[in-house]
């Protein structure tokens, strides 16, 4: 007779077993979605004649330098091919391989501007390897997104789903063209939402762990439904291949995007004419804030909206419309989904209280307003307990950089301004919450910041504005 621990011993492995069933059975079944869909995903491939020069040995590549080492736009183009010319010269051609998805059936494509910029020819392949030559209705660099255009009717389509009812966990699935190998499926979970990545400030990215390769670029990211939920664009990577990190744009705003180039050629986004930068712990207990969270506005532009709304330089903007702002990151976003013209509700943190302003969006400048650095001019010294020498700026200096007030610095010294970086030639405008107008306001201030605790101050370098945090020990 089997003893009760071998009853037990069956009983636990039937269990395992069990288990191990439930969770296969849990797992999504992709093929039915990739049936439907591939028909509407495209290779895209680009030429691009480039200017005849002289060339000895091997086509170059491309040359990288400049380039993030860890989040960059796919680097996609092959290495350069050399043919004749029809009069006997050389002529470079530039080639490029990436993917795009059909979202009319009358030939309107979506894909990554990265994909087909500066291209003399797009060539848009099938699923059935047919090749056709697209145009390019228009492209917004600032999103990554381009769309085209190819001849044709009852084209097979994708559905369109909303990105911003997709959750962090659910699954995804990507189609594309890696290293040019077509109709490549991968798959995998949304890992984050509302991500922002360097010198992308209108774009909150869908994080996956989906591979995604050189060639995936452009192509679309299904959620289960079967709908576009985004477009596959950027990776982290150290090596140039996939690490388990990719990024898409979510399908509503390249959708928005495509449909301002389709009605107009361009996109008009909302503009605050601001510089932000984030709340640290340190500027968070300077501004009197519960926790490091909201916007700090570095800089306001003259004239412009945020101007003309009352915002102020040291306001801590902590929502719009009654979304948060977490991430100074999070603004850029909401504000350029604005409309010019309409009104938008800004709550602020200003010299520790709350406040409410009704500002007025404009319209983003296609490019923004340089201001001049100051250089350092005559005027009377004042030296102080932070270890720097300081001027006053002069009416000139004043109306270059458009200051009513300020100081810029001469000399640093041993002391609290050499340890957090300051320099000859920075201007500074405010020191502990409070303005800057002259070398003599600067002196008084400084003679009484409190000790060991985070003070605040602003500093424009080379026109650009910022707040930095120190301590004065005992």
């Amino acid at each position: 007779m089997p003893s009760l621990k071998s009853y037990l011993s069956l009983l636990a492995a039937l269990v395992l077993v069990g288990q191990s069933l439930v969770a296969r059975a849990e797992l999504p079944d992709f093929t039915d979605l990739v049936e439907k869909a591939s028909p509407a995903v495209v290779n895209i491939s680009t030429r691009q004649n480039l200017p005849e020069r002289a060339m000895t040995g091997q086509p170059s590549v491309p040359d990288l330098e400049g380039v993030p080492p860890m989040f960059r736009e796919f680097l996609e183009r092959n290495q350069p091919q050399v043919p004749r010319a029809p009069g006997g010269g050389r002529q470079r051609e530039a080639q490029s391989l990436g993917s795009g998805f059909i979202i009319s059936s009358d030939g309107y494509v979506l894909t990554n501007n990265h994909v087909v910029a500066d291209a003399d020819e797009i060539i848009v392949r099938l699923s059935d390897r047919s090749e056709l030559e697209a145009k390019l209705i228009g492209a917004d660099p600032r999103t990554d997104v381009a769309l085209l255009k190819v001849e044709g009717k009852d084209l097979p389509i994708v559905k369109l789903g909303e990105s911003d009812d997709l959750k962090v966990g659910a699954w995804v699935l990507a189609i594309g063209s890696p290293f040019g190998f077509d109709h490549s499926v991968t798959a995998g979970i949304v890992s984050a939402k509302g991500r922002s990545l360097p010198n992308e400030s209108y774009v909150p990215f869908i994080q996956t762990d989906v591979a995604i390769n050189p060639g995936n670029s452009g192509g679309p990211l299904f959620n289960l439904e079967g709908e576009v939920i985004g477009i596959n664009s950027q990776i982290f990577t150290r090596s140039g291949g996939f690490m388990g990190l990719s990024f898409a744009i979510p399908i509503t705003v390249a959708m928005d995007v495509a449909n301002q180039l389709k009605d107009g050629g361009k996109v008009s986004r909302g503009w605050l004419g601001v510089v932000i930068q984030e709340v640290n712990k340190d500027l968070a207990e300077s501004f009197g804030l519960e926790r490091p969270a909201g916007a700090l506005v570095a800089q306001v532009l003259q004239g412009g909206p945020a101007d003309k709304g009352g915002l102020r330089v040291g306001d801590v903007i902590l929502s719009l419309d009654g979304k948060p702002i977490i991430m100074s990151a999070d603004l850029p976003h909401l504000v350029g989904g604005l409309k010019a013209g309409s009104s938008a509700r800004l709550e602020v943190v200003r010299e520790g209280t709350r406040k409410t302003l009704d500002v007025t969006i404009g319209a983003l400048p296609d490019e923004g307003a340089e201001i001049s650095p100051a250089e350092a001019a005559g005027a009377e010294r004042s030296s102080n307990r932070l270890g720097v020498s300081v001027v006053e700026l002069t009416a000139e200096q004043k109306k270059g950089l458009d200051l009513k007030g300020g100081v810029v610095i001469k000399e640093v010294l041993e002391g609290p301004a050499a340890l957090i970086g300051l320099r000859p030639g920075d201007v500074i405008t405010h020191l502990n919450n409070q303005a800057i107008d002259t070398a003599k306001t600067f002196a008084q201030v400084a003679q009484e910041l409190p000790k060991n605790r985070s003070v605040s101050m602003r500093v424009l370098r080379q026109g650009r504005a910022s707040f930095i945090t120190f301590k004065l020990a005992e």
